[in-house]
């Protein structure tokens, strides 16, 4: 049998990241062009509401890192690694090249999505306007509430570093974290949380990747708009910058109150679990 010569590691970890990426697109991007265009030209309670648009994303976060975990660790989002690369040793000279990597999945995730939906976005939306803009691309207050560019960027701040703070919390072996291979499965749960708690000021796109390839992939396909917001400021910076700010924070804010307190093997008591009261041998 004649042997496979392997990829070099860098060029797999960007493949599994880019295939991550694109599968948390095609359902997040995908929903909502369900649930906003769709359901404007069929019946709204057959085709899902707010609550579809969150479940949809955090599954889509959930089954992206499943895909990407094993080759890459399932980053799927340029603010995690960062915030990996500032707190917790992950390879500076990769971080670009994931980055390339998610913004590219992302792209042609919601390409897809454009493609798919084609027909129903312009007959709702015939101009391709504001109207459908955030199908793929965030906007203050989703378009209609009294949220402008800096509530915007607060916002993603704010989520970017819950997020990051929760996924430290998840992801450090030393903190009790899930079991069996659960953690993907309680990132979603969170992202879904984000979305149900802190969706109305930004429409939480806590992730730079998520945002800029749609926007780009918008841009391209029709949407003249796609860079600015409902009042006309440059806009697509703020979903990008304010993940790349909140990250590292959330990341350093969980290292500061829990990471660095939590003693090393060896080095003091600290508060286990509960012994189970079943085998699960």
């Amino acid at each position: 049998m004649a042997r496979v010569q392997r990829l070099p590691t860098l060029a797999v970890e960007m493949m599994a990241e880019f295939a991550g990426t694109l599968i948390l697109i095609l359902f997040g991007v995908g929903v909502v062009a369900q649930a906003v265009a769709a359901s404007g030209l069929g019946p709204p309670q057959s085709l899902g509401g707010h609550d579809s648009i969150a479940w949809a994303w955090g599954i889509g976060v959930t089954l992206g890192v499943y895909v990407a975990a094993r080759l890459s660790g399932g980053h799927i989002n340029p603010a995690v690694t960062l915030s990996l690369a500032v707190f917790k040793g992950f390879p500076w000279r990769k971080v670009l090249p994931f980055w390339f990597a998610q913004f590219l999945g992302a792209f042609i995730a919601a390409l897809i999505v454009r493609w798919d939906y084609s027909e129903i976005l312009h007959k709702f939306d015939p101009g391709l306007t504001a109207k459908t803009q955030f199908v793929f691309s965030t906007m203050p207050g989703n378009g209609t509430l009294p949220v402008g560019l800096w509530g915007g960027f607060r916002d993603q701040v704010i989520g970017t570093a819950i997020l990051l703070f929760l996924v430290l919390a998840l992801t450090d072996l030393r903190n009790a974290p899930p079991l069996a291979n659960m953690a993907p499965l309680i990132i979603g749960l969170i992202v879904v949380a984000i979305g149900m708690a802190f969706g109305s000021d930004a429409g939480y796109a806590i992730n730079p990747a998520r945002d800029l390839g749609p926007r780009l992939a918008q841009f391209i396909t029709g949407y003249d708009t796609a860079w600015r917001d409902q009042y006309g400021n440059l806009y697509f910076w703020v979903p990008i910058v304010g993940p790349l700010i909140g990250g590292p924070i959330g990341a350093g804010l969980y290292i500061l109150l829990i990471g660095r307190n939590i003693p090393e093997d060896g080095e003091g008591e600290v508060p286990t679990r509960p012994e189970p009261e079943y085998d699960v041998s």
